[in-house]
């Protein structure tokens, strides 16, 4: 390769250091051949977006192939005389889509000529007879029809149009599409390819895109490279497409699309780019943009030089379809998703499905969609924004999805680098953990396979569990937690089950069950009761110890502490020594969710804040009462509210040393009050879960030694790839297990020894019961018969009184 001039050097250190380059610039790079960009176009897209290419699964709809525009290359749009009808009806319209939806596409990609009504009187009258006044109204009843009836998200290419018509068309689409093509006004002038096509003129296009920045739509556009233009007049057009972005924010992803000649049309000889044409353009796009904007070119069109197309600095491959065919370039068919993810992995990328609203956008949906779509775009996407891949639920039973992608081996230089620093015990910046959390393909299988070997290292192959029993003595809370289907207002009688709360020899008679049933431990957990004080949670431990004085007392969440400290007028110490000299043992680390404010405003905003979680959890190591902590992860947080959350929590560990295991929990979705009412997604998906235990085992070594699985969330199967992915413990037994149950889990309310025990020998491991802090259990417990227990328990203060 010849060496760049000096000055073309100089301004791709520039770019590469984080400086777009301006107009005078850019033109610099005009003369530079497309190889001398490409390694700098490269590594802007890898900071920018990894090593993953986006697709989206689609079906194309062509709405109406009738346009009032003639440009010289197209062969989408036709006469009334070619065509059967001259638009789709709503049950051809409805076909396609469901056949998509059989097809697991998640985008219906609507494309149609301009306004054809203003051009053909056969557009008019059939306008007219199907009740509409325009190729947009229809267009909108159409999209709507989708939506409603299969749960498609519409991508809308209906050309230019103005802030009403945009405006109107919104509610009804994840986003729209308008390729400037080109900002050349001379390729409108009399033997130019857009000559006799009005809403060719760039200024008319540009007025669209900047009108649908102005609404907050998010929009993809393009340039169609080969048509005359030259490469000043290829920089113009980026640089007017900017100038938009930097505005608006707006432009979810730039095509560069190469012309292809098609035979009937006035330009069926004109000689199609060269691939270096093509090559140059990405490259210039990528540096003119920088490593955040999404840069796509259309997979059918270059099917032999993915890889050269992915080196120019691509990060997509724009909407793909299993279904219907590239009814724009219906000579170029699509390549089959199998073969397309092999040759994305041939090109040292990962293919991953996104919608049709682009990740960034989709990640917060309530900025960039209507309400009528938010919902919907929140329910399909991951934590990312990507596509969630698979009909995967925690706490929902389903069957683990097989595994079918490529395979890459060796792990890139900046996981390697990031995984050797956690596995000797150093903390790594929130970037870095955000980069963990988001590893695909041969990344992936690296932080798992590393996770699963630091575990092993650390605690051995030995799976553990607690016998132990939940009993939840009230679901009536003050509290209002939009991810919580367990507790109930006083007398409610919705979701799961009527409100209720349990006597105290109810909670004393459990205990002695739970003794009898081998448990040696009882976890208390409940909604603050409006009647409780932390004299109620002193007379509930009192009733335990009663009951059974050798069983460990594992209760109260530090919003449960917060509460009973704040109504007796004690500091948190002062009230902590008093619950562990009544018998409290431990305290479980939950009402965690997400350790950040900003997700907390959301899900729980009348809980104690961040700041109070730690400090009671802080105070309770003070004073010699060990913690778990948790997190409960799949609702409205992102990657780096994870990370934010492992570091407060491995800073904590650093100074207390109190944590004894860490609980990664996936939000169960199905009755939880946000969720239905469609403020969050549904839960993590199964590749976030395998990742939770794995960068968690990571992060938060060797400061955490135990990471736990929990069954009830990930299912028996699910629970034994976690063990694999870092987790070495399965938790308890759990006896009446009901907070996730509420939530619409349907993984049952126990599993006994012998079940734990399976899932441990069905992954080659074993597995044997451990006490609450990780001892081997001894003799069996002491308890008092039924009788006694009656008689102890009366007189305590305070007693819980039944609803």
């Amino acid at each position: 390769m010849a060496h760049a001039p000096s000055s073309l050097s100089a301004l791709l250190r520039t770019v590469a250091a984080g400086h777009r380059p301006d107009a005078a610039q850019a033109g610099s790079l005009i003369a530079a051949p497309a190889a001398q960009l490409m390694p700098t176009a490269e590594s802007l897209t890898l900071a920018g977006f990894g090593e993953t290419v986006s697709y989206s699964r689609k079906v194309f709809i062509p709405l109406t192939q009738l346009c009032r525009d003639v440009c010289h290359y197209c062969t989408f749009a036709k006469a009334p005389r070619s065509l059967k009808s001259a638009y789709l009806t709503a049950d051809e319209v409805l076909a396609i889509a469901r056949a998509g939806h059989t097809a697991q596409c998640k985008e219906a990609l609507f494309t149609l000529g301009d306004k054809p009504e203003a051009r053909y009187s056969v557009a008019r009258r059939t306008l007219e007879s199907l009740g509409a006044t325009s190729t947009l109204e229809y267009l909108e009843r159409m999209a709507r029809l989708v939506l409603e009836q299969t749960g498609l998200l519409p991508h809308l290419n209906p050309g230019v149009m103005d802030a009403a018509e945009l405006q109107r068309l919104r509610p009804v689409s994840a986003s729209m599409g308008l390729m400037l093509e080109s900002a050349s006004n001379r390729l409108c002038e009399r033997g130019g390819p857009h000559f006799g096509s009005p809403d060719k003129l760039p200024a008319t296009r540009l007025a669209t895109l900047k009108a649908a920045g102005e609404l907050r739509i998010p929009m993809t556009t393009g340039l169609l490279i080969g048509i005359g233009e030259t490469r000043r007049e290829r920089i113009d057009s980026l640089l007017a497409l900017r100038e938009l972005h930097d505005a608006h924010g707006h432009l979810q992803e730039l095509i560069i699309q190469n012309f292809r000649a098609k035979p009937g049309t006035k330009m069926a000889s004109a000689p199609e780019p060269p691939l270096e044409e093509q090559l140059w353009t990405i490259a210039v796009a990528r540096l003119l943009f920088g490593p955040g904007m999404s840069i796509q070119a259309p997979p059918n069109l270059q099917p032999e030089e993915l890889d050269q197309l992915v080196r120019a600095g691509i990060n997509d491959w724009g909407g793909v379809s299993p279904v219907t065919p590239d009814h724009v370039n219906p000579e170029a068919p699509w390549p089959h998703l199998a073969d397309l993810a092999r040759s994305t992995a041939a090109a040292g990328r990962d293919l991953v499905e996104r919608l049709a609203l682009g990740p960034r956008y989709a990640a917060q949906p309530e900025a960039w969609t209507d309400p009528a779509i938010t919902t919907r775009v929140r329910r399909l996407s991951d934590s990312r924004g990507f596509a969630r891949p698979d009909p995967w639920f925690a706490g929902a039973g389903c069957e683990l999805p097989p595994a079918s992608r490529p395979l890459r081996s060796g792990a890139s230089l900046r996981t390697r680098a990031l995984i050797e620093a956690t596995r000797a015990g150093r903390e790594v910046h929130e970037a870095d953990i955000v980069h963990l959390l988001g590893v695909e393909g041969r990344d992936l299988d690296e932080v798992i396979r590393s996770a699963d070997r630091l575990r092993r290292e650390t605690v051995g192959d030995t799976v553990t569990y607690v016998v132990n029993r939940n009993i939840n003595y009230t679901n009536i809370c003050l509290y209002h937690c939009g991810f919580c289907a367990f507790s109930k207002g006083r007398g409610a009688a919705d979701l799961r089950g009527p409100a209720y709360n349990l006597e105290l020899n109810e909670v004393a008679r459990r205990t002695v069950e739970a003794a009898a049933a081998g448990a040696t431990e009882v976890c208390l957990q409940g909604g603050i009761h409006p009647s409780f004080t932390g004299q109620t949670y002193l007379d509930i431990v009192h009733a335990v110890k009663a009951a059974v004085p050798d069983m460990h007392v594992h209760a109260f969440s530090p919003l449960e502490i917060q509460h009973g400290a704040r109504t007796l007028g004690l500091p948190l110490a002062a009230y902590l020594e008093r619950l562990q000299e009544a018998g409290l043992s431990t305290l479980p680390g939950t009402a965690a969710e997400i350790l950040d404010d900003e997700i907390r405003a959301i899900i729980c905003p009348d809980k104690l804040r961040t700041e109070e979680w730690l400090e009671v959890i802080a105070t309770a190591h003070a004073v010699g009462l060990r913690t778990t902590a948790t997190i409960m992860y799949g609702h409205v947080e992102q990657p780096v509210h994870w990370a934010r959350h492992l570091r407060r929590l491995r800073s904590l560990q650093e100074r207390t040393s109190g944590i004894t295991e860490f609980v990664p929990l996936g939000y169960v979705h199905m009755e939880a009050p946000l969720w239905r009412k469609g403020r969050t997604r549904s839960g993590p998906t199964l590749r976030e879960a395998l990742l939770m235990h794995a960068v968690s085992r990571l992060v938060l070594h060797p400061l955490i030694s135990n990471i736990q699985t929990s069954w009830v969330k990930m299912g028996a199967d699910g629970a034994a790839l976690c063990l694999q992915a870092g987790a070495n413990d399965l938790g308890g037994t759990l006896m009446n297990e009901s907070i996730t149950r509420a939530a619409g889990g349907v993984h049952g309310q126990e599993l006994d020894a012998a079940q734990l025990h399976a899932v441990a020998r069905r992954i080659g491991r074993p597995a044997r019961q451990r006490t609450t802090l990780y001892g081997i259990p001894g003799e069996p417990l002491t308890q008092h018969g039924d009788a006694n227990v009656t008689t102890r328990i009366q007189g305590i203060c305070g007693a819980v009184r039944a609803q």
